[in-house]
């Protein structure tokens, strides 16, 4: 495994994802976008997944207009989404495709920045549905098509508050938390098969509306780009991470 500073500064190989079959969720916007357009630059055919269509269209035009490969956009809702919903997604997948190389899990939602004896309980349910059970339920509905790859990456999105917590960040921290924790345990579990690998990614301060909405005063010039933070992505996507697993990286310093 490189070490964090390699990470960070990866030079991935300009076709490091050639033909692999990723999907990504939350692909319409901030980092899910950037990461959609980066791994169609490396080669990889995109499947772009989220609640707005208009938006995953708007992606869908850039990779074509750069003539790349021909992505597929697959709408979901994954606050109302059911088990059944991710069994339909890993049938059309499998038969369009065969098999998927990797699953980036990027949507997320932010909730309430309030103490936890205020936290509403129907903020706290979608905060742990959108962030944790519904990656988890995808995850197990996509397992066996990511089996059929030989050599697939999932990666689930984490935070620094998801490994030292800080006072009135509630569900979104105890989902992170918990995101940490899925991944360890499922890594422990399919380390010995050596075709799928499990890791966390924290893409730390970046310029999204998600950080803009956590920090309304901050200055996003002051930020990272989501594009400018894609070498970790691409290294944990790609094969030069084939080993890697059970691992938990940050995609900057800050």
């Amino acid at each position: 495994m490189l070490s964090a500073e390699q990470i960070i500064n990866y030079q991935a190989p300009s076709d490091c994802l050639k033909d692999r079959i990723i999907l990504i969720t939350g692909a319409g916007d901030g980092i899910g976008k950037a990461a959609a357009l980066a791994c169609a630059q490396a080669g990889a055919s995109v499947i772009l997944a989220g609640r707005t269509v208009t938006k995953l269209e708007q992606v869908y035009d850039q990779i074509i207009d750069a003539e790349l490969a021909e992505p597929t956009i697959y709408p979901i809702n994954l606050e109302g989404a059911v088990a059944d919903d991710y069994d339909t997604l890993a049938v059309n997948i499998d038969q369009q495709f065969g098999r998927l190389d990797g699953l980036l899990h990027n949507a997320g939602i932010l909730g309430q920045r309030t103490p936890l004896s205020h936290y509403r309980q129907d903020v706290w349910d979608k905060v742990l549905q959108v962030n944790l059970t519904a990656p988890f339920q995808m995850t197990q509905a996509l397992m066996p098509i990511l089996e059929k790859s030989g050599d697939a990456s999932v990666v689930f999105t984490s935070s620094g508050v998801g490994r030292t917590s800080r006072a009135f960040w509630g569900a979104y921290a105890v989902s992170k938390f918990a995101i940490e924790g899925m991944v360890q345990t499922w890594a422990a579990e399919l380390d010995e098969l050596g075709s799928v690998r499990v890791n966390a990614i924290n893409p730390g301060a970046t310029a999204t509306d998600m950080r803009a909405q956590a920090f309304p005063a901050e200055d996003p010039q002051g930020l990272k780009s989501p594009a400018a933070i894609m070498s970790a992505y691409l290294y944990l996507l790609g094969p030069d991470s084939k080993t890697v697993n059970g691992e938990s990286i940050n995609a900057q310093t800050r």
